[in-house]
């Protein structure tokens, strides 16, 4: 089977199972019930569209309708299950996750690139809180202002980088972000060179958060792992000093470990 992604205009795309999902991934922290009109406005679909795919994945029990709106149901972890089950590299991870929050007191996770956002795959939190959010396996952020998502795009091909930086939306969520695209440039080409990437208080303020790319032992990347902290009590130098030794030797256990 050919392995270059399938294009939405190829006739082997199943355009109803893209649809299916997209209507799964409109549920978020911010939509965690709907209306059909708004299930519609966040995918995209008309209402007639949206209406029975709704009403299928209630059938299917992945989604329960209460009245007008709709929510996902418990179901629905089922699939994020199934990539875990499927993987078994995971726990090998999530092992050295709590290696490094265990000696630096700090949270860490690995994540890996979905499309302009990145996507948590494990998590192993520290006691106190840093974002309003709570980050779990399957919470989704902004690649461009997170240090794991920086990390993985610097971690591109070079045609594939350059074309999701020509994608990319910037957008400025605190004072500290980026949103000049030549500054971005510059800065993935930084941080493929150094191989470790700093995000200082860009998509949160007082969220400083610190990355580098995690590999298996035959080299296929597995994601970016990452320790976040509040910038008034790590500062830029204790991250680089203190921290990015211990990140990096977690990365080096995993690649060893992940045979």
């Amino acid at each position: 089977m050919n392995e270059e992604m399938l294009s939405p205009d190829h006739r082997d795309y199943v355009g109803a199972l893209a649809s299916g999902l997209g209507v799964i991934m409109a549920f978020d922290p911010l939509h965690k019930k709907m209306t059909l009109s708004e299930v519609a406005e966040q995918t995209g679909m008309d209402r007639a569209k949206a209406r029975r795919f709704l009403l299928t994945l209630n059938a299917l029990g992945y989604i329960k309708r209460e009245g007008r709106q709709f929510t996902l149901t418990p179901k629905v972890l089922g699939l994020g299950y199934a990539y875990n089950a499927s993987n078994d590299h995971l726990n090998v991870v999530e092992h050295y996750l709590h290696e490094v929050t265990a000696r630096l007191g700090e949270s860490s996770s690995l994540a890996v690139l979905d499309d302009q956002d990145v996507m948590y795959v494990v998590r192993s939190p520290a006691s106190h809180r840093l974002m309003s959010i709570t980050l779990s396996a399957g919470t989704r952020l902004p690649a461009a202002y997170t240090s794991m998502g920086r990390m993985l795009v610097a971690s591109l091909p070079i045609e594939k980088q350059k074309e999701w930086i020509k994608n990319l939306s910037l957008e400025a969520f605190t004072q500290n972000s980026i949103v000049d695209k030549s500054v971005f440039e510059q800065m993935i080409e930084q941080v493929a060179e150094q191989n470790f990437c700093i995000v200082d208080q860009e998509l949160d303020l007082g969220l400083r958060s610190l990355a580098v790319p995690a590999f298996t032992f035959d080299g296929t990347l597995l994601g970016a792992i990452n320790l976040s902290t509040n910038a008034s009590r790590v500062c830029h130098q204790a991250l680089i000093e203190e921290c990015l030794p211990v990140l990096q030797e977690a990365a080096e256990q995993i690649r060893l470990h992940t045979k």
